[in-house]
């Protein structure tokens, strides 16, 4: 694989996941974050820290950007001008206009833009796409998927929907993008959001989203998302049934799986656990080659990030106003 140059802004919990991924594929990694962080993960990376954005991303192959979601258009466009390829955390955008116009301009220069789904690249998810995909599970019919894990207030920007477009946006966007890749568009959508879904968030908040997604193959998918109390433990569930049989996942069942922070020495509410390699390091590995011109196309694109951002954008819709949403039949 040809070296990158790779410019990284943001130095929080999810660029602490990337940098190692990087750094392990032999790119050289020039760090931009605008609060102090940004010589701290350098110096334990071996990876330079400058001190503008516009210095980060001089000849740069690649701008990873690992910044809050209110910041992303803004980012990857000015990347994108900068002639590089993008690679743009969850969510894409704060809106599905702003995640497409992304998408377009990436499109028309040229360059290739990946967002960081990078729950397709978990290995429970991964076989079930394979199960699914061969029909091992035959007609499926529903699916639920639940994720659980504590209200995420190291970092306030997370319960202020302006920024992350709250529990129903930031933390569920990854089960919605997950239901589509299996079994296709999704077209109606209803939601509920209840609990503490303003910043500041004290400790002890909670909030949770429902949502239930009908797809155009006729499956029915569940949805639900929890931001719980400090003393919860992370966890990610699903259940598929099908006219051939059924399968489950729970990853409390998997020790080797945790998110740990602070005393624990690993970025806040960013899972971790005994995989063999790190999903972070298989799913930008993919990125990588198709930057390099070395590999096949990855298993996300940048259509989908848009697509995952107008689920969740008609899951806030409906959240709001207490009726379904209907998505017209997507472009991608």
């Amino acid at each position: 694989m040809a070296e990158l140059d790779v410019a990284l802004i943001g130095a929080g919990g999810i660029a602490q996941a990337h940098l190692p991924a990087w750094t392990a594929l032999g790119a050289r990694v020039r760090i931009y974050s605008p609060d102090d962080r940004a010589p701290g993960l350098a110096d334990a990376f071996g990876a330079t820290a400058v001190r503008s954005r516009e210095e980060a991303m001089a000849g740069a192959d690649v701008v990873d950007v690992c910044t809050p979601t209110d910041t992303h258009r803004e980012i990857a466009l000015a990347a994108v001008a900068a002639g590089a390829h993008v690679l743009c955390e969850k969510p894409l955008a704060l809106t599905a206009a702003d995640a497409e116009l992304i998408a377009d301009a990436a499109e028309a220069a040229g360059l290739r833009l990946y967002p960081g789904h990078v729950v397709r690249f978990f290995p429970a998810y991964a076989r079930l796409r394979e199960l699914v995909r061969d029909g091992a599970l035959g007609r499926v019919a529903v699916a639920r998927f639940t994720r659980t894990g504590r209200y995420p207030t190291w970092s306030p920007w997370f319960a202020d929907p302006a920024r992350s477009g709250g529990i129903l946006v930031d933390q569920m966007i990854h089960d919605f993008d997950i239901a589509r890749w299996l079994f296709g568009e999704v077209v109606r959508v209803h939601a509920v959001q209840r609990g503490h879904l303003t910043a500041p968030a004290p400790d002890g908040s909670v909030a949770t989203g429902t949502a239930v997604l009908t797809h155009e193959t006729g499956v029915i998918t569940q949805v639900v998302g929890v931001w719980a109390p400090p003393d919860t433990p992370f966890r990610t569930t699903f259940h598929v049934s099908g006219t051939g049989g059924t399968t489950g996942h729970d990853s409390l069942a998997s020790p080797g799986l945790r998110v740990t922070g602070a005393g624990g020495g690993a970025a806040e509410g960013i899972p971790s656990g005994d995989f063999g390699e790190s999903p972070y390091t298989v799913q930008i590995r993919e990125f990588a080659a198709a930057f390099a011109g070395d590999g096949p196309e990855p298993r996300v694109s940048a259509r989908d990030g848009v697509a995952a951002v107008r689920i969740a954008e008609a899951a806030a819709e409906s959240a709001r106003t207490g009726r379904a949403a209907v998505i017209e039949r997507s472009p991608v």
